[in-house]
C-alpha cells in the first residue's frame, strides 16, 4: 500500500498531494509528542497498537487543480438493510442513555457504522475521483483522502477545525447541534413565506442565521464551547470567542462558536492537541469517564473516526480537523461512520435519524457513482 494524503482546505480551488515513497510513516507514541513534528498527521479516536498515531513525512508534494482527475468508476453497490444496524444502535442507545438518566454523565456521544459490502475493487484513480467529487459537492468542508499501511484508507469531508494557525495566531471551534438543511429550511419557509430551495454556496448564509434551535442543541453546543474555554485558559495568552451562530455543512446545519487565540509558545502544539482531543463534540462530559465508557461499550470500534488529521507545521502552517463524515475504504467494502451527542432528553428515533443524515455526506458520493450507470 502506498503512503499518501490528499487534502483540500475549505473553499480552495486546488488540493495538495503528499506522498511518502521512502520508508513507513512515523508512529508517534502520544499526541503530546506531536510538538516539534512536521508532516501530515492521522490520529485515531483512541491510540492503540492497532490504530497508532501516524505521521506521513512526504518526500513528494504536489499542488493540483481540481480537474486533475477524471477517471470513470466501475463500482457496483448493493441496497443497504438498516434493520440490523438500527437494532444494534438501539441496544447501545439504551445503555448510553441510562448513564445520563442516572446523572453519571452530562453528555456522551454515541457512534455507529454502516457497512456497504460487495463493492468491486477500485483502483487508486477511482479513489481520487471520489475525493474530487467530495471537493465539488462540499466546498465548505475540509476534504481528505488518507492511505497508509498502518491506518488503512479513509475519505472524509469534515466541517470541524481542531487546531488551525501559523506564527502564533491560532483558531479552534466548538461545533455541535445538528439539523438537516431540509428540516431547517421548511421551518424558515413557514416563518418567511419564502419557497425557493437553498443551494450550497455562500449566497444562502443570511437565512442560516434565522434557523431555530431546540434547547437540547443549544445546551449540547454550550458544553463544547465551555470545555474549549477551559482548555485554552491553560495555554493561551489571550483568546476571543465569537458565536454561537449557524453554519452549513453539506446537507446539515450546526451551531458553531469560533475561538481565536495566541499561544504562549508554539512549542506546545502537542500539549494543546492532547488537552483538546477528544472534545465533548465527539466524546462527552466528563471527558475521561465518557471516553472509557465509549471504548468499553460501543458496538463498533471507531478507529480513526472522531480522531483528527491534517498538515502539521508544514511550511509554518497547521490545519488539523476532527475526522467526521468519513468512511473507511476496505477491500470491496465501504464502512461509513457517524455519531451524535446524547443528553438526558435525547430520544432513540431522533438520534438514529441524525446519524442517518450525517452518513448521507458519504452516501451521496457513493450513490453518485451508482447513478452515473443508470
Amino acid at each position: 500500500m502506498q503512503n499518501y494524503a490528499i487534502y483540500r482546505l475549505p473553499f480552495e480551488d486546488h488540493f495538495t498531494l503528499l506522498h511518502q515513497s521512502k520508508g513507513q510513516p512515523l508512529v508517534v507514541n502520544s499526541i503530546a509528542e506531536l510538538s516539534g513534528k512536521e508532516g501530515f498527521v492521522f490520529a485515531p479516536f483512541e491510540q492503540s497498537e492497532e490504530c497508532p498515531i501516524v505521521l506521513i513525512e512526504p518526500d513528494e508534494i504536489d499542488i493540483c487543480g481540481l480537474d486533475a482527475f477524471s477517471p470513470q468508476t466501475e463500482s457496483v453497490l448493493p441496497e443497504i438493510d438498516d434493520a440490523a444496524a438500527k437494532e444494534s444502535y438501539a441496544l447501545d442507545f439504551e445503555k448510553f442513555h441510562q448513564q445520563l438518566v442516572e446523572n453519571k454523565f452530562s453528555k456522551i456521544v454515541l457512534a455507529r457504522i454502516q457497512n456497504i459490502g460487495q463493492v468491486s475493487a477500485m483502483a487508486l484513480n477511482d479513489l481520487e475521483r471520489l475525493f474530487v467529487k467530495a471537493c465539488e459537492m462540499y466546498p465548505r468542508m475540509f476534504i481528505a483522502l488518507v492511505s497508509a499501511e498502518l491506518s488503512g484508507t479513509w475519505l472524509m469531508a469534515t466541517p470541524e477545525i481542531l487546531l488551525d494557525g501559523k506564527e502564533g495566531e491560532w483558531h479552534t471551534m466548538a461545533l455541535a447541534g445538528t439539523q438537516s438543511v431540509e428540516e431547517a429550511w421548511k421551518l424558515y419557509q413557514v416563518k418567511q413565506q419564502f419557497h425557493q430551495r437553498p443551494v450550497d454556496d455562500t449566497s444562502d448564509d443570511k437565512w442560516l442565521q434565522q434557523v431555530e434551535w431546540s434547547q437540547k442543541n443549544i445546551e449540547e453546543q454550550r458544553y463544547v464551547a465551555s470545555y474549549i474555554t477551559n482548555c485554552l485558559e491553560k495555554f493561551a495568552d489571550e483568546f476571543k470567542e465569537n458565536g454561537p451562530y449557524t453554519v452549513r455543512a453539506g446537507n446539515l446545519v450546526h451551531l458553531r462558536s469560533d475561538f481565536t487565540f495566541s499561544m504562549k509558545s508554539d512549542e506546545h502544539i502537542g500539549d494543546v492537541l492532547d488537552i483538546l482531543h477528544p472534545t465533548p463534540a465527539v466524546c462527552g462530559i466528563p471527558k475521561e469517564n465518557t471516553r472509557q465508557f465509549i471504548l468499553e461499550n460501543e458496538h463498533s470500534p471507531r478507529k480513526y473516526y472522531s480522531g483528527f488529521c491534517g498538515p502539521l507545521a508544514m511550511e509554518g502552517e497547521t490545519h488539523l480537523y476532527v475526522s467526521l463524515r468519513c468512511m473507511e475504504i476496505l477491500d470491496k467494502q465501504f464502512c461509513l461512520h457517524a455519531g451524535g451527542g446524547l443528553l438526558k432528553d435525547s430520544t432513540l428515533q431522533n438520534e438514529w435519524h441524525e446519524t442517518c443524515e450525517k452518513m448521507k455526506t458519504m452516501r451521496a458520493l457513493i450513490d453518485d457513482q451508482k447513478n452515473k450507470r443508470n
